[in-house]
C-alpha cells in the first residue's frame, strides 16, 4: 500500500481521490451501522471503490474541451 501511494503525487490524489473519499466516508457514517468494526471497514472500502469507480467513468466520458487556434486568412 505504501508504494501504491507514493506512485501518485498529493496533487493527483487531492483533486481525483478525496471527493469520493470523503463521499464514501459520508455514506458510511450515516448509513453503516452494522455493530462490528470489520464489517463497516469492508463496506466503507467497498463504497470508496465504487465512488471511485463511478467518478472515473464519468470524468473519461466528459468530452474535453480543446482550445483552437484561431486561423489566419489571407
Amino acid at each position: 500500500m505504501f508504494s501504491l501511494i507514493k506512485a501518485y503525487s498529493l496533487k493527483n490524489v487531492l483533486s481525483v481521490q478525496a471527493p469520493s473519499l470523503v463521499t464514501a466516508l459520508a455514506i458510511a457514517e450515516l448509513f453503516y451501522k452494522f455493530g462490528s468494526f470489520l464489517l463497516e471497514a469492508i463496506a466503507f472500502l467497498a463504497t470508496w471503490f465504487i465512488m471511485d469507480a463511478i467518478l472515473s467513468f464519468v470524468l473519461k466520458s466528459t468530452p474535453k474541451t480543446v482550445e483552437s487556434k484561431p486561423t489566419v486568412v489571407d
